[in-house]
């Protein structure tokens, strides 16, 4: 019965909030308090049952609904609804489904158009895949039917408030103190860095961490298709993120629009978020001219990564694989590879850096190589990240 008095409620706040103008908090909470009022005359509401009713009303009408709570858990880092059969949650690297569900798609489609319309984004039938953030900075992600067969698909994926410092990935064990210094030392020469990684393996924290030893006089463009770098040290700093096509007839700038025009706007330093398409054509171009740039790519090695740019140019132009391979080993000084262990740990696996264009191949040399030892008694995975002093120079295709 509860339940059915929240959705007329629900249904009736809706229809009297001008969706046209903005309001405050308090303006909806007193549109709420007027309608359980009106319900109250007419059949008798006890009092915890009006303030729950209030509170879970405000969050679906201006929060997030039971997706509330876990958004506002800073222990969660990812949330996974796979329509109306379930929540997952990712904490410390495990995976959970918890005991809640979405009553009918209609709620859950209410949610997911309260966030994609904050973020300017649209979503629907003809649009079912959207990219989108919210105000705190966490990448969402939508999939509704028909392409998605088992309702209404939302994945957010949060991030710390505050940024995690090299500090805390040593404390961690993600890379070691002398890795530390040597990695500070070629941010601030001013090195070309692409770091790699799977899905959830930290590449855009790690970034992150990075960009705090740029030096505090250099001008950064930090360019993303959904903002989520937090460079907070840095003065002389635009950031930019793309934007979809919309029925208003706005046409789509893509990143490969921005880093065109970023290059007009005199950085020092470039910070693309994610390299996945044709801007990886303009990406090569602008670290072979003279520019610094430091960006992520998604691959599962270091040895993956020369393939899957190759493939991401070619999807750009059409231009010889030996003249790929040369600009990939003269634009990148280094490249780091992260991964993402199966105890959940995030760990540098290994930086390598190209040292040439030998025989049609990319050569590389490995620098620094995560050493796995066995796991401890909690069942974390033990190892070290060591330099390797002396290694036989090996290629990408070997």
């Amino acid at each position: 019965m509860e339940k059915d008095k929240e959705k007329t409620l629900q249904e009736m706040i809706i229809e009297k909030i001008d969706l046209s103008r903005h309001l405050s908090e308090e303006e909806v909470r007193e549109l709420i308090d007027e309608q359980i009022q009106a319900e109250s005359k007419r059949q008798y509401l006890d009092v915890s049952v009006r303030e729950q009713l209030r509170k879970e009303i405000f969050q679906s009408v201006r929060q997030l609904g039971i997706l509330q709570k876990l958004i506002e858990d800073p222990e969660i880092t990812e949330i996974m609804v796979n329509g109306t059969n379930g929540v997952f949650v990712e904490k410390e690297g495990k995976l959970k489904k918890l005991d809640i569900q979405f009553g009918s798609k209609e709620k859950l489609t209410h949610i997911i158009r309260q966030i994609t319309s904050e973020c300017n984004r649209v979503v629907n039938e003809a649009s079912p895949i959207v990219d989108a953030r919210l105000s705190d900075g966490a990448r969402v992600n939508v999939v509704l039917e028909p392409i998605a067969l088992n309702g209404p698909i939302l994945t957010i994926r949060r991030f710390p408030p505050k940024p995690i410092t090299m500090e805390q990935l040593i404390l961690s064990g993600s890379l070691t103190e002398e890795c530390r210094r040597w990695l500070k030392e070629r941010v601030e020469e001013g090195c070309n860095l692409l770091v790699s990684g799977g899905t959830g393996s930290g590449k855009t924290t790690f970034l992150n961490v990075l960009s705090q030893y740029i030096p505090k006089d250099e001008r950064v463009i930090t360019i993303e298709d959904s903002a989520e770098l937090q460079l907070n040290s840095i003065v002389n700093l635009v950031s930019m993120e793309t934007r979809n096509a919309n029925v208003e007839g706005c046409r789509e700038i893509t990143i490969r629009d921005l880093i065109r025009t970023s290059l007009r706007m005199r950085p020092d330093r470039l910070i693309v978020g994610e390299v996945r398409g044709q801007e990886a054509v303009d990406m090569l171009q602008s670290i072979n001219v003279g520019h610094s740039a430091m960006t992520t790519v998604h691959a599962n090695s270091v040895r993956d990564v020369v393939s899957r740019l190759e493939t991401m140019v070619l999807m750009g132009m059409e231009i010889p694989i030996s003249a790929i391979r040369k600009q990939i080993a003269s634009g990148f000084d280094y490249m780091i590879h992260l991964g993402r262990l199966k105890d959940g740990s995030r760990r540098v696996l290994e930086i390598a850096q190209p040292i040439g264009f030998v025989e049609g191949e990319v050569r590389i040399q490995t620098i620094f190589r995560f050493e796995q030892k066995g796991k401890n008694i909690e069942g974390r995975i033990q190892g070290d990240l060591r330099r390797v002093e002396k290694e036989k120079i090996s290629s990408f295709y070997a």
